[in-house]
């Protein structure tokens, strides 16, 4: 298509809300601009094309035969632009709400939760993927992440959902009256480690410690690493914050806890732009929680 041989869009648009309104005030005010603009872009769509397109008609305004023919061709197009809009709009709509987030945080967090969402937001179609894997955020693809991390991704948008810091944790019946006093000391015992990552040998290795042989790692879901860790399976690293509840009683103990860095957490990550209303819906719902927890 040749745009160049087109006049711009904006005055095609302005002209037809001239044309059905009959008034360049009351064009104006579909458009939310003045009535010299109106004017304005009228004229220049007349000179463009070499027409006269409207004339005045006692307070208001008529169409010229070519401005009735401009008219219904556009009014034409117009229509079908409005229609596939609207279209896309619905399919957007209906589209389920695709979720990515680690399977700590799903388990731990978000599903004991979902049913108060499903509650008041029943039309929401909702897709959650627990995985450790670090899934592209695409258009028509993944709406919204909750990672753990600093939130430095680069070409999206972070909003820190749950600070919270790193720990390495064990059972109390697992690690008894061992005593525990340097990073070395852990490699005694079995490890649990999620799918998918690498914290607790990440973790010794910043350590500057270097095991004599194989670690004893298992690697498990999520769920069944804090229900391990739970049962004394082995040590794990975990967000602290979902552990909190079983460090007060007793029953897990921190064995190492890195220094709380500002900004490190969960974070609700998104593409940059507008987001689509169920993707806003879930967004307000999440920060709702959230405050009640905080307030709880």
């Amino acid at each position: 298509m040749d745009w160049r041989s087109l006049p711009s869009l904006g005055s095609l648009r302005t002209f037809t809300a001239v044309a059905e309104t009959k008034s360049l005030s009351a064009a104006g005010r579909e458009l939310n601009v003045t009535h010299a603009a109106v004017s304005q872009q009228v004229k220049g769509l007349e000179q463009f094309l070499g027409l006269k397109l409207i004339v005045r008609e006692g307070r208001g305004i008529a169409l010229t035969p070519e401005g009735r023919q401009l008219y219904q061709g556009l009014s034409e197009g117009f229509s079908a632009i409005l229609e596939t809009v609207g279209e896309l709009l619905r399919e957007d709509l209906s589209r389920p709400l695709n979720i990515t987030t680690t399977p700590s945080f799903a388990i731990s967090w978000l599903m004991p939760r979902i049913s108060d969402f499903r509650h008041k937001h029943p039309d929401i179609e909702l897709m959650i993927n627990p995985t450790a894997d670090v899934v592209e955020l695409r258009p028509g693809g993944v709406d919204l992440a909750v990672r753990f991390g600093k939130g430095d991704w680069p070409g999206l948008e972070a909003e820190i959902f749950i600070p919270t810091n790193f720990a390495i944790v064990g059972a109390d019946c697992l690690i008894r009256d061992k005593k525990i006093e340097r990073p070395e000391d852990i490699l005694q015992f079995p490890w649990l480690q999620e799918y998918g990552t690498n914290e607790l040998t990440v973790w010794i290795e910043s350590q500057g410690v270097v095991p004599k042989g194989k670690l004893n790692i298992t690697h498990l879901p999520g769920y069944m690493v804090l229900e391990g860790l739970r049962r004394g399976d082995g040590i794990s690293a975990t967000a602290k914050t979902f552990i909190e509840a079983e460090v007060e009683t007793g029953s897990l103990k921190v064995l190492f806890e890195e220094g709380v860095y500002p900004g490190t957490g969960y974070h609700l990550v998104t593409r940059p732009g507008v987001k689509r209303p169920p993707l806003k819906a879930f967004l307000s719902w999440l920060r709702a929680m959230r405050a009640e927890q905080e307030q709880g």
